[in-house]
Order: C-alpha cells, then sequence, then structure tokens
C-alpha cells in the first residue's frame, strides 16, 4: 500500500506531534512526497510545521488544506487524532485510504520481528518488559509504538534492531492493516474508551484486529483467566499460548505450592524475587516471559532461562505505574496516573497492603465506578473525588465507602490527602479517568503527584 501510494502522489500526515511527525520524515526518506498538517494554534504545532519545511517537507500548522488532503494518494493519521477528525472524513468521503504511523514504518522495517502486545491493561509494562528480557538475551531490542516512542522514530534510525516489543493500541490496530507479529499478546480485555467508542463490542472489534492476519503458522500468547480475551483468541487460526495465574495446566503459570512462577512445567523463579507491586504484575511477567519464550526455540534453554530470570530482577517499573515516588514520614505516596480505567485502577487498589487513601478523577471515559466498591472496602481508608468526574464519582460511590468531594484543584486534593495520611498509609493515584481536564496527559498528571508528593517529605 505505501509503495503504490507513494508512486501515484502525494501522501498526507495528520497530526505533527512525535508520531505524526516521525511519519513525515520517515515517508520523505523514502522517496514520497509529502505534506503534513495539524489544525493546532499552538507554539509547538507552528514550530514543529517550521521544521518539516527547513528539511522540504511541505507542512501547514493551525490549518489543513482540505483539497490537497482530498487529492492524496493516501493518508496517514498520528494515534492522538480521533477518527471523526474533519481531515480524515474528508479523506473517506474522497476514497482516500486511511493508515496510521504504524503501518508506515512496520513498512521500513519489513523483516524485523516484533512481539506486538495489546490489550486494556497492562500493555505498556509488558512490553517494556519484553524489550528488556530480549536485551538480556543478547538482542539489539526496543520498545517502540504506544509505549511512547514512536515506531517511525525507531524505523528513522541508522541501525535496525534485531527485535522490537510493539505496544499497540486499539485505535492504532484499526489503522495498521499489515499487521502479522512474530508474536501477538492480548493481556486482557475490559470495557475501556467508551468516550471514544460507540460500545464495548466496537471496542473489542479492534482488538481483534490484532489477529486480522492470522495464520496457521501464526503464534499467540493469551491470558487464560481472562475468558473474554480467550474466546476472542480461540476464533482465529495459530499457536496458542497461555499464561494464568489459576490454571496450572498453562504454559507459563504461577503455582501457589512452589509460590513460583512456572514455565513449560519448570520454575523459573520465586513470586518474592518479582521487583513489581501487585498480583497484577505476576500477569504481565508471565505474559513477557511466555512470549519472548514462545518467539525462538533458543529462548528455552537452561541459559536462556537463567537468563532471563535475571532480567526479570533487574527490571525497573516504568513511570506513573504503580511507582512509589516517596516514602517519608511512614507515608508511602504511590503514583498510578496510568490507570486511566475503571479496570486499571481496581488493579491498582487490589494491590495496596496498607490503609489508603485513594485519589478518583478526571475526565470520565464512561465507565461506571461501582466496579471498585469491593477493593475500596477492603484497601481504602478514603477516597478523595475530583475533577470533571467528581459527581459521577460519587453519585456511584457515595455512602459505600468513605469519600469526599475535592473539587478542580489538584494542589488542594493533595493538600487534603497529606491531611488525611498518618504513618502506616499509603496515598495512591488511581485516577480511573483520563488527565484531560485538567492535565495534557497522563504524564503530566503523574509528575504534578510526584512533585507534589515530594515538596512534603
Amino acid at each position: 500500500m505505501i509503495d503504490e501510494a507513494r508512486a501515484r502522489g502525494e501522501i498526507a500526515v495528520i497530526g505533527l506531534g512525535r508520531s505524526g511527525m516521525a511519519a513525515a520524515r520517515l515517508l520523505a526518506r523514502e522517496g514520497a512526497r509529502v505534506y503534513a498538517s495539524d489544525a493546532g494554534q499552538g507554539d509547538a504545532v507552528s514550530r514543529a510545521a517550521a521544521e518539516l519545511m527547513a528539511e522540504g517537507i511541505a507542512a501547514d500548522g493551525g490549518v489543513h488544506d482540505m483539497a490537497r488532503i482530498r487529492a492524496a494518494a493516501l493518508v496517514v493519521v498520528s494515534p492522538g487524532v480521533p477518527p471523526e477528525a474533519l481531515p480524515l472524513a474528508t479523506a473517506r468521503e474522497a476514497g482516500v485510504p486511511v493508515v496510521g504511523e504504524m503501518e508506515v514504518a512496520l513498512h521500513a522495517l519489513r523483516g524485523v520481528p516484533y512481539i506486538a502486545v495489546t490489550g486494556t491493561n497492562g500493555k505498556s509494562t509488558v512490553t517494556a518488559l519484553i524489550a528488556h528480557l530480549l536485551t538480556a538475551l543478547g538482542y539489539d531490542a526496543v520498545a517502540g509504538g504506544n509505549i511512547g516512542r514512536a515506531l517511525s522514530d525507531v524505523a528513522l534510525q541508522g541501525e535496525r534492531p534485531q527485535w522490537i516489543a510493539l505496544e499497540v493500541s486499539s485505535f492504532q490496530l484499526h489503522d495498521t492493516p499489515s499487521i502479522a507479529p512474530t508474536v501477538g499478546v492480548l493481556t486482557n480485555l475490559s470495557p475501556d474508551h467508551l468516550d471514544r467508542y460507540p460500545s464495548v463490542e466496537a471496542y473489542y472489534a479492534d482488538k481483534a484486529l490484532l489477529y486480522r492476519n492470522a495464520t496457521a503458522w501464526s503464534r499467540w500468547v493469551v491470558n487464560a483467566d481472562d475468558q473474554t480475551a480467550l474466546d476472542l483468541a480461540l476464533q482465529h487460526p495459530g499457536t496458542r499460548s497461555a499464561f494464568s495465574r489459576r490454571d496450572e495446566h498453562a504454559a507459563a503459570h504461577y503455582e501457589a505450592a512452589r509460590d513460583a512462577l512456572i514455565l513449560f512445567d519448570r520454575p523459573l523463579l520465586a513470586r518474592g524475587l518479582l521487583p513489581l507491586l501487585g498480583w497484577h504484575n505476576v500477569d504481565n511477567v508471565l505474559a513477557a516471559l511466555l512470549a519472548v519464550m514462545v518467539a525462538d526455540a533458543s529462548h528455552q534453554t537452561d541459559a536462556a532461562r537463567a537468563a532471563l530470570a535475571r532480567a526479570v530482577q533487574s527490571f525497573v517499573g516504568l513511570p506513573h505505574r504503580l511507582e512509589v515516588v516517596s516514602d517519608s514520614g511512614g507515608v508511602r505516596w504511590i503514583n498510578d496516573s496510568k490507570a486511566t480505567n475503571v479496570s486499571s485502577a481496581k488493579v491498582a487498589i487490589e494491590a495496596m497492603t496498607q490503609p489508603t487513601i485513594v485519589l478518583l478523577g478526571g475526565k470520565h471515559k464512561g465507565e461506571p465506578y461501582t466496579a471498585l466498591l469491593e477493593p475500596l472496602r477492603a484497601h481504602a481508608k478514603l477516597v478523595l473525588a475530583y475533577g470533571e468526574a467528581e459527581s459521577l464519582i460519587v453519585a456511584d460511590l457515595e455512602g459505600h465507602v468513605p469519600l469526599e468531594r475535592c473539587g478542580s484543584s489538584f494542589e488542594e486534593v493533595m493538600q487534603r490527602a497529606r491531611a488525611a495520611a498518618t504513618p502506616g498509609d499509603a496515598v495512591l493515584l488511581a485516577p480511573a479517568c483520563s488527565s484531560f481536564d485538567m492535565f495534557t496527559n497522563y504524564e503530566a498528571r503523574g509528575m504534578a503527584f510526584r512533585l507534589l508528593a515530594r515538596q512534603g517529605a
């Protein structure tokens, strides 16, 4: 598709964030005529457009040239651009095919093996850990995609990596028709992004696109404890390998009797050696180990198993994912800003082992908060509801758990948390919402939490 579009005419890139910039540069490097644009009005967009123009790439900041988009041979969209955006609608009305930035990158990286990871929760940790494990086995391996580094940026580097660990969101799957991973991983499935999808079924349908090019030779890793994910995987051809915390027949599982992680019927390491908080991270480690081991038979030798066990123990968790940012005065402050949906917030709350003040709030994503009642009853000393979703959180939780309203100032939320915390407590940011009412992204929210937590240390 990319080669054909390049031969037929101009390729339009929509969005001048990191992914869009990298895609425009990659296409230009490969000989395509490129027009890139972003309707954003900020200085960052203006600077990005100016950078591309200085490199000889046509670009507009603050406006889209709809006639040019309508006449394009192909439109490439950055992952942050909503599907209903006017330039995309214009392209589709004109019969112009629309693909994502990842499609461009995979075309440029043809022949490089990759492990693609999707799911509702855990995919960033699993992706980063897969890259860490592959590196420990001696490969030049990188993590990219939805994890933060655009895959097109990886493709722009001088030397191609030997392996790629690729995090893929539902939006990226929707627009990446050629995806055909060496190993595909589905961590789990639960409702999410209902602010952008008309239904749970539509969201799951995009997740199912991981399997769009499945063959009898495909290799899949799936969560045996998640029936929805398992049912989806069973609908497609290929070899399935399961991980489980409960089923000791799964290829990768946790065995309570030995308190150990078992891979292919042999203990790999004790659970107590895992550096990550929470039972959900047992799932994440099992998924990553299994994906790496099924990727190549040489990854299952005794030497490889020993290297993988050591690598798990040296893995440093990702920022904003159950990240302990301060531990002073007997109070532990834990940043899980990446918990942008109810199911991931539930996992974070369940990981707590001490009385916890839980910060819930942000921009509502369409899910009820009642699913948090059981873990909150078990672990929460107090719930602080804030932001645009405050009233909805209160409506779902008030009268069932200790709860206070905290308004729309994040600084005031943190001040109230500090006042309520006593030695032996934890303060957990697990918002169950997106950040866009107060912050540009979950990273900015997590950094604010980290800074304010440490200010009082």
